[in-house]
């Protein structure tokens, strides 16, 4: 009898495509075998799915999950083989529900959610058997997460066609009649659909990272420079184009894309005015299909 070791369950793994916790039940139940815990998985009608493993997984769709108190939303981009697929409603189904898995535990990164549990499995067992059930390679790529606890915290979702690109947007308001408000509804979705358009950097100001405040200033100083202009009038060239990018990459500062005669911050003082209440535009996260970051 083998002893099932985890460099023994990575290796059926690797061999298979299944889940850890599928692979190390399969070697437990045939006394550490490898070739014994294949076809203990191919009777299962598992190991099948390690044939579809190693394709390439080219499409996809992001998928939101909100919680009943607005108080997590998240994010999860699956990946699969076709664009038929991307459009199923079944395939979408898995992304939901690892979407709220995410908000449920906040993982840290991809490895973690993988040994998150979904109902009585991980994961990573979760999406083997999703494999086999929609019969094309499924790739988890990245997920993102918001929790917004002060005040009367709100949420919003926008979902780009099939969920090439997605957003989640975290508010705080001051009463909790307004999160149900039909305009409040309209406005926090047109905020999402905002983000997904014109991919801002940060929700206000003060987050925009200090590390791309640093960068962008020093481009802008070094073409000042170049400008020939006195050292005076270089500081405010600089100044002045480091303002333009803050209003065109912060959501709060951007010009709203239904009216451009307003920024996003116009929009939110007229909304909070009309229902009586106040409106802080908190976070957001933004995926899309294929990106890198």
């Amino acid at each position: 009898m083998a002893q099932v070791t985890a460099a023994l369950v990575k290796e059926l793994r690797e061999k298979t495509g299944v889940g850890m916790m599928q692979c190390k039940k399969a070697l437990d139940a045939t006394d550490g075998d490898m070739d014994a815990a294949i076809d203990y998985l191919r009777k299962a009608g598992l190991a099948s799915a390690g044939k579809k493993a190693g394709r390439a997984t080219n499409e996809g769709s992001i998928q939101p999950y909100i919680s009943p108190d607005q108080t997590r939303a998240a994010l999860v981009e699956l990946d699969c083989e076709t664009d038929f697929v991307a459009e199923n409603e079944k395939f979408q189904g898995y992304g939901k529900r690892l979407a709220q898995t995410v908000a449920e535990n906040k993982p840290a990164d991809l490895d973690a959610l993988k040994q998150c549990k979904v109902d009585d499995e991980t994961v990573d067992d979760y999406l083997s058997h999703a494999i086999q059930v929609i019969d094309e390679n499924i790739t988890l790529s990245h997920f993102a997460w918001l929790e917004q606890t002060e005040g009367v915290p709100a949420m919003s979702s926008y979902v780009h066609g099939i969920g090439h690109i997605a957003v989640i947007v975290s508010f705080k308001l001051g009463k909790k009649e307004t999160v149900e408000n039909e305009d409040f509804k309209k406005y926090a979705y047109d905020i999402a659909m905002q983000v997904a358009a014109s991919k801002p950097v940060s929700a206000r100001r003060d987050m925009v990272p200090s590390d791309v405040v640093e960068h962008e200033m020093s481009i802008y100083k070094e073409q000042a420079k170049n400008s020939g202009k006195p050292e005076a009038i270089q500081e405010k060239i600089a100044t002045g184009r480091l303002e333009k990018f803050y209003r065109e990459n912060v959501l709060t500062e951007q010009e709203f894309v239904k009216n451009p005669d307003q920024t996003v911050a116009d929009y939110t003082k007229e909304t909070a005015k009309a229902l009586g209440d106040t409106i802080e535009i908190v976070d957001f996260k933004r995926l899309e299909v294929g990106a890198d970051d």
